[in-house]
This record gives C-alpha cells, sequence and structure tokens, in this order.
C-alpha cells in the first residue's frame, strides 16, 4: 500500500512501512525521507497481536526477533520485506518466507568485532574470577592476600577451541592467537585454509577439540542440526579444568545437561551470554553458581553497534520497498 503525498504540488506514493520498536531518530528521518512509518511509541516492543493488526496495511516491516511465520505473512497483503535487526534469523520460517515470495534480510558483519570482545571478557572473567573475587573484595572479606582456593587460570598459552568459525569466529581467533598467544582449533563443516595459513589455527574433529582445548567457544547459528548441540555426552569428553563459554544461541546447549556437569565437577565454569530461556528464570541454578559469568544477551551491546545495525536494517528495508535488492537477504533467499 502507498501513501499519497503532494509536494509543492507534485502527488508522489511512498510505501508506507511498520517499526515495532523504537529506533533511533536520525535512522527513523533516514527512512522516513522514502517511506511513511508506523511507528511504536511505548516502552519495549510491539506486542505480536498490535503487529499482526498492522501487518495488512504495510509494504515493509523493521523489527527484532518476532517470529516471522506463515500465520504473520498470510496476513501481509502488501510486504515486500523483512528486515531484522540482528545477525542471527532462527526467528524466521524459511519456507513459509519462500511461499509468500519475500524479503527476508539481517544485519551481518557490523557485530563481528563487538561480540568478539564479549566472548574475550567472558573468557578472562570466568577464568580468572573476576566477578567472583570482586564480590569478595566489595563484601569485606579481603583480610589478607588470597590462598590457593582463590587462584584463577592462566588465558595466554592456553588452547581455545572453536565450534562454528564464521565471521564472529574468525575474530575471536585472531584475538586468540595473536593477543593471547593461544592454539587454535576449531571445528565447521568445511575447513578453511586461508584462515589456518593467517592465524596458525588448526581443524580438527568435534569430539578432538572437546578432548583437548582448555577453553570450548561456541559461535554456531541455531537451526535444527544445531539445536542442544552441546550436551551430556560433549561435557563428558570436556577436561576437568576446561571452561565453556556460549555467546551463539541457548538452545544449542542443553542446560539441564550443563548444570549437571557443573554440579559434578566435569568441567571448571561457564561463561554464558546466552540461555535456553531468555530472560532466564530468576531460579535458574547456573545464577547460584560462582564459577558461572552470566550476561542477559548483550553480545553486540554497545551503542555505536547497535545504532550501526539498525541503520543497515533500515538500509535493507528502504530498498525492499523501493523496487531494489537489499545488500543483506539471508543466505536461504538468495537466488
Amino acid at each position: 500500500m502507498y501513501t499519497k503525498q503532494v509536494i509543492r504540488g507534485v502527488e508522489s506514493l511512498k510505501p508506507k512501512v511498520l517499526i515495532t520498536e523504537q529506533i533511533p531518530n536520525e535512522i527513523l528521518d533516514y527512512i522516513q525521507e522514502s517511506c511513511d512509518c508506523i511507528t511504536w511509541e511505548k516502552e519495549g516492543k510491539m506486542p505480536r497481536a498490535e503487529v499482526l493488526e498492522q501487518i495488512d496495511e504495510v509494504d515493509g516491516l523493521l523489527t527484532t526477533h518476532i517470529k516471522i511465520d506463515d500465520e504473520l505473512l498470510s496476513q501481509a497483503n502488501q510486504l515486500k520485506i523483512v528486515s531484522d535487526i540482528s545477525v542471527g534469523y532462527n526467528n524466521y520460517d524459511i519456507e513459509a518466507l519462500k511461499n509468500h515470495n519475500i524479503f527476508a534480510t539481517h544485519t551481518p558483519y557490523v557485530l563481528d568485532e563487538t561480540v568478539a570482545d564479549l566472548v574475550f571478557s567472558l573468557i578472562l572473567s570466568v577464568a580468572r574470577r573476576i566477578p567472583e573475587l570482586d564480590r569478595f573484595v566489595k563484601e569485606g572479606k579481603w583480610e589478607k592476600s588470597i590462598g590457593e582456593e582463590g587462584f584463577g587460570k592462566d588465558v595466554h598459552s592456553t588452547t581455545m577451541g572453536i565450534i562454528g568459525m564464521g565471521r564472529i569466529g574468525e575474530k575471536i581467533a585472531r584475538r586468540a592467537s595473536l593477543g593471547f598467544g593461544m592454539d587454535v582449533l576449531y571445528y565447521k563443516r568445511t575447513p578453511n585454509p586461508e584462515l589456518e595459513e593467517k592465524l596458525g589455527a588448526t581443524y580438527v574433529e568435534f569430539e578432538t577439540l572437546l578432548e583437548q582445548s582448555d577453553f570450548v567457544v561456541v559461535m554456531t547459528p541455531l537451526s535444527d542440526t544445531t539445536y542442544h548441540l552441546i550436551g551430556e555426552k560433549e561435557f563428558n569428553k570436556m577436561k576437568k579444568d576446561a571452561f565453556f563459554i556460549n555467546a551463539s544461541r541457548g538452545p544449542v546447549v542443553n542446560e539441564k545437561a550443563l548444570i549437571q556437569a557443573l554440579k559434578e565437577k566435569k568441567i571448571a565454569g561457564a561463561g554464558l551470554d546466552v540461555f535456553e530461556q531468555e530472560p532466564t528464570d530468576p531460579n535458574n541454578e547456573l545464577l547460584k553458581m560462582d564459577n558461572v559469568v552470566t550476561l542477559p544477551h548483550i553480545g553486540s551491546a554497545t551503542k555505536k553497534t547497535r545504532f550501526d545495525m539498525a541503520m543497515v536494517a533500515a538500509q535493507n528495508l528502504v530498498d525492499g520497498v523501493t523496487g531494489k535488492t537489499p545488500k543483506y537477504v539471508i543466505k536461504e533467499l538468495k537466488n
């Protein structure tokens, strides 16, 4: 649906788009140059019920993580594009998008370095026990030099195993190899000889990575094949003094198996930015463990990166509703 607008006596047509959450004014201004916008002015994100009410009137949808399925697309009579402000897109029903012939986009590249920074903050925090010892000092327990019971684990000169050596995995590997002198092992479906030469990384089989790594970092996307990729069998193969890091998607890991592995001291600890349920249950046992660092899914949460992600998503949206092919169409929908 296009809305008529008269500018200096000349009638023009502008596509209409639905924006389900607040975005920076600069980005909204950019979109409004080409589109008429239905915006959400309240706290948080537009409820799905409201999206379903509005979706039949619009040519484009700018959102984050709302489920894009046949129910929604069947009501979207004019829709040309769904633009997600995210790199992951497990909220997309790919077959439904194909059936309705609608563009779907995401925001890769802009957050890679930021997420890699966060992964290393998790590694350093859990290995050197930063949050735990911070509480120790603030609670007035520091009365003498700490003994061995407060010691952590070195990060430098150890072995990192990365499961899912994509764009972000490569940034993590660079930090590990060139910054911390770590040996880097990786596992993915297709080896990357160029990366191996550049960073000295070594491709190994999945089980070998688990058995040899001091830090196991999961950076694989969530899909039917990666759901609960890491469970009891995988934790049993890890070193007892190894740390597990997950900054990809929560359901890639069987959380119950992780809790059990930590309770039974099959691994030394974990650093988590994601959970099977988000926000996680306040009674989740992981939140009560000193050897687990827990964050509220903040991988890309810096002002600059979130702004850049929203701008890329806006550019995808405007391209999609004005007859251009967006730059970052998801790979499953590319011709």
